[in-house]
């Protein structure tokens, strides 16, 4: 199996969990620099021009992050990247939703490419701070509800892969302190063996 990514983006969520999981992958880093993930290559693989992919043997692909965690919960059912309880494991799915759909799409989107918001040069800067406020305040709600010990939902699960990226992209490129329960639980991420691994992958340790 391929695994596509670009350094720092979401996928460095489901890198974590390939790591956790220890599936075999084949890495293929893009240079979003470089524009590749709109190169004609990769477009014939991933028309959605966007990582996290993957490209399976048979030369059949799976996107968007949530997808890709969920297969990997459902083919890897020993790592138990679910709570067992039915109201554990649906708090965990609210969490990634919300990371990927609000937090993600609507938030740090803006202000990252603020040009896919508006065409208008002029208006980038109040995209932004759209994105920005967005941001923060979704960030706030998970600080709110993730635990306060141990991980998102307890232990760990698909969702803290998706906050991980989200407080990352925080603490590391806003350079902003991690609200509520957040803080705790980003250093908690940080010492585990597979995000030092992906963290060093992406060059970023």
């Amino acid at each position: 199996m391929k695994f596509f990514y670009a350094n720092g983006t979401c996928a460095l969520g489901i890198h974590i969990l390939l790591e956790e999981t220890g599936a075999a992958y084949e890495p293929h880093r893009l240079d979003f620099a470089k524009q590749e993930q709109k190169s004609p290559g990769y477009l014939a693989i991933n028309p959605k021009g966007k990582v996290p992919l993957f490209q399976f043997d048979d030369g059949s692909t799976l996107s968007e992050f949530q997808a890709l965690a969920t297969w990997l919960h459902l083919t890897h059912p020993d790592k138990r990247l679910l709570p067992a309880d039915p109201l554990a494991a649906a708090r965990a799915y609210e969490l990634m939703d919300y990371t990927v759909g609000t937090v993600h799409s609507l938030g740090f989107s803006r202000i990252s490419r603020p040009q896919n918001f508006s065409p208008a040069p002029e208006s980038h800067e109040a995209v932004k701070a759209a994105g920005l406020a967005t941001f923060e305040q979704g960030m706030a709600w998970l600080g709110s509800k993730a635990s306060a010990e141990g991980f998102a939902v307890g232990d760990f699960s698909l969702a803290d892969a998706a906050l991980f990226y989200v407080e990352f992209w925080m603490a590391e490129r806003l350079k902003k302190p991690l609200p509520g329960h957040l803080a705790n639980h980003y250093a908690r991420m940080k010492d585990r063996p597979s995000v030092q691994k992906v963290l060093k992958i992406h060059g970023f340790a």
